[in-house]
C-alpha cells in the first residue's frame, strides 16, 4: 500500500501538463523504440542516444507525480525505463501510462486520470 505521505495526484497545472505532453510526444517521435505493459508497470525502450532526455523525463515526472516509481537501465543500444503505478492508482493506470507513450498530434489535451476531479 502507498504511504499516505505521497498522494496520488499530479501537481501540474493544465498549461504545464499540455507542455509536458508535447515534450514527451517529441521525445517519443525522436527516440521511442518500443513499449510493453505488465499490469501496473510500463516498460519503455528509447534509443541509447536519448539518455539525457530520458533522465530529464524522470526528473520531471518524479517531481510532479511522486507516487510513480521510475527506474532506468541501459541495454545494448537502448535505454530502458520502467514506470510503476501503485495499487491505489490501478483505476487510473491506463490513462497514466498513455501519457508516457503519447506521440504526435493525437496526444490527449486533458489532464491525466490523477488530475481529474
Amino acid at each position: 500500500m502507498l504511504s499516505k505521505d505521497v498522494p496520488i495526484a499530479c501537481t501540474l497545472g493544465a498549461g504545464d501538463y499540455q507542455a509536458r505532453m508535447r515534450w514527451i510526444a517529441d521525445l517519443n517521435q525522436r527516440s521511442l523504440q518500443g513499449h510493453r505493459r505488465d499490469d501496473l508497470t510500463l516498460h519503455i525502450d528509447y534509443e541509447a542516444g536519448a539518455l539525457a532526455d530520458v533522465e530529464e523525463l524522470i526528473r520531471q515526472e518524479t517531481a510532479c507525480c511522486a507516487f510513480l516509481t521510475v527506474q532506468i537501465g541501459q541495454r545494448p543500444g537502448s535505454i530502458h525505463l520502467a514506470v510503476t503505478a501503485p495499487e491505489d492508482a490501478r483505476l487510473a493506470a491506463d490513462t497514466l501510462f498513455e501519457d508516457f507513450i503519447a506521440s504526435g498530434p493525437s496526444t490527449r489535451a486533458q489532464p491525466c486520470g490523477c488530475c481529474r476531479s
